[in-house]
């Protein structure tokens, strides 16, 4: 039997914040190629455990993994370049630039960054410049937004901002992403062509996700393994059906009832 590649896995992660105890011993693991889904009541510890993951926070305590290296309390761009990106639960466009240009400023490798490059190295800060805008131009054109591309980023709808949002994933060839909320603030039709991205990113691209997600039918429509967490804890993981009928998450989460 063939050796599981594991992507993503966090061991005994803690975050406390004085006396509180936000995350308070979490373990999963995302294997390669998979969709996982990271669910559970509002204070569960799910925005804190991707900020750890994500670099934004440091741990308390705890390991993180990714793609095999030790990354406990690296910073966010350090993962950035070793193609773990994250998205927010609240877009975070650059308002007053355009859709294009939102996407040109994830791409890595920018020589033209540098000053030195800008008076010695004219040619290839204009090539690589080329490379970038086409690269963007494409990712727009698999986002079907197209359309937008010279229209100011603040100007898009909430859903479009979203498909922006993972659209920059796509500037990196990101390897693992973690997606905090994507459906928020979505209207139906986006939520539908958000969840579609997700699914093409993961099948023609064999990107791996760990998605934070309120609504459970996109949970259901995406994930074949969904982690609960509550009160900063795993309270159990497994496929949507096992989730909807587990009487601990049905008492923790769905408050007794589930539809």
């Amino acid at each position: 039997m063939p050796s599981r590649q594991i992507d993503l896995q966090v061991a005994g992660l803690k975050k406390s914040f004085g006396g509180l105890h936000a995350v308070n011993g979490v373990d999963f693991e995302v294997e390669h190629g998979a969709i996982v889904g990271l669910i559970g009541p509002n204070g569960a510890g799910k925005t804190t455990t991707f900020n750890m993951i994500a670099g934004e926070l440091p741990p308390t305590a705890g390991k993180i993994t990714l793609l095999g290296e030790d990354i406990t309390g690296q910073r966010t761009d350090m993962l950035y370049h070793k193609g773990l990106m994250r998205t927010f639960q609240l877009s975070h466009e650059y308002a007053r630039m355009t859709a294009l240009e939102n996407l040109m400023v994830a791409a890595p490798t920018q020589i033209g960054e540098s000053i030195f490059s800008t008076w010695f190295a004219g040619r290839k800060v204009r090539e690589r410049e080329a490379e970038v805008i086409e690269l963007a131009s494409e990712t727009l054109e698999f986002l079907g937004l197209t359309h937008v591309a010279n229209e100011h980023a603040g100007n898009l709808s909430g859903g479009q901002k979203k498909l922006l949002e993972i659209g920059r994933t796509m500037m990196n060839d990101s390897r693992v992403v973690l997606l905090d909320e994507p459906g928020a603030g979505v209207n139906p039709t986006l939520m539908r062509k958000v969840a579609d991205m997700i699914e093409r990113l993961n099948e023609e691209r064999g990107y791996t996700f760990c998605i934070i997600e309120h609504d459970m039918d996109m949970i259901a429509r995406l994930c074949g393994k969904v982690v609960v967490l509550a009160e900063g804890k795993v309270l159990m993981e497994g496929t949507m059906d096992e989730v909807r009928n587990d009487e601990r998450v049905i008492d923790a989460y769905f408050g007794g009832d589930v539809a």
